[in-house]
């Protein structure tokens, strides 16, 4: 603000207003002024613990990673342009210094705080890049697997500004060839299997060979408007402008 202040008192009484709006507009938005607020909401019936990753290029958001407890709420802004990934972790065990691990979505940082580490699979994850081309894009995928269910949903944004994600628990359905634990999670074909066929690589590496399977088909069945696979692209992308995020883990208040 003291840089905003002290432009303004140099410039000449005679400065029309039509010149000066453009510059407080090009000033907030060269300050990164223009943000979106992300809420996290956790309707669980117990802990969890979200973990946060920016992109390269996009700045640290206030943490990558906290405690959320039941029925808890919290609060980051992050600026146009930023773009990155939130997840849950489930089953975290820290000690008084904030050292441990989680059984489900663990970063391997070791810590509370992911410090730049991403989640280990099988995760629900939500993706965002806010900005593009005046646009933010968004979606909840299960391409790295599932172990919550997760909705994402905007509020004063301009646009179709859809609702997305997975309110429905997956891990009660989930095959018994990609279950992780006791239910925990439900892993990926990819993770589980690791061929080229299900994980789109190699010779299935485009939208033309690489298709549904069986497996991705059970994660769209329960969750229609997440990614499934690779390339569901159509399907599962969401577009909104100008809009805040609420992030609610457990919409509809899921067992571990």
């Amino acid at each position: 603000m003291q840089k905003t202040t002290t432009l303004f008192m140099d410039l000449p009484s005679c400065t029309s207003t039509s010149l000066i709006l453009p510059l407080i507009v090009l000033l907030a938005t060269s300050q990164g002024v223009l943000s979106a607020t992300f809420t996290f909401v956790n309707k669980c019936d117990y802990t969890i613990w979200p973990g946060i990753l920016a992109n390269a290029g996009s700045p640290r958001l206030d943490s990558t990673g906290f405690e959320l407890p039941q029925d808890s709420s919290r609060s980051f802004v992050a600026p146009t342009g930023w773009s990155g990934r939130f997840w849950g972790r489930t089953r975290c065990n820290f000690d008084g210094s904030g050292s441990g691990s989680c059984l489900t979505g663990d970063c391997g940082s070791g810590q509370v705080e992911c410090n730049g580490l991403g989640a280990a699979p099988p995760a629900t994850l939500a993706e965002f890049t806010l900005g593009s081309g005046g646009q933010d894009f968004y979606d909840v995928s299960l391409v790295d697997g599932y172990n919550l269910p997760m909705i994402v949903e905007s509020s004063g944004g301009s646009g179709l500004c859809s609702t997305t994600g997975c309110s429905t628990d997956v891990n009660q359905q989930c095959p018994a060839e990609l279950r992780v634990g006791e239910g925990d999670a439900c892993k990926s074909a990819c993770e589980a299997f690791g061929s080229a066929e299900y994980c789109c690589s190699g010779a299935f590496n485009t939208p033309a060979t690489c298709k549904p399977s069986v497996y991705s088909q059970v994660f769209k069945s329960a969750c229609p408007k997440s990614y499934s696979y690779a390339y569901d692209d159509a399907t599962s992308t969401f577009t909104c402008t100008g809009a805040d995020y609420t992030v609610t883990f457990c919409p509809s208040s899921s067992p571990r």
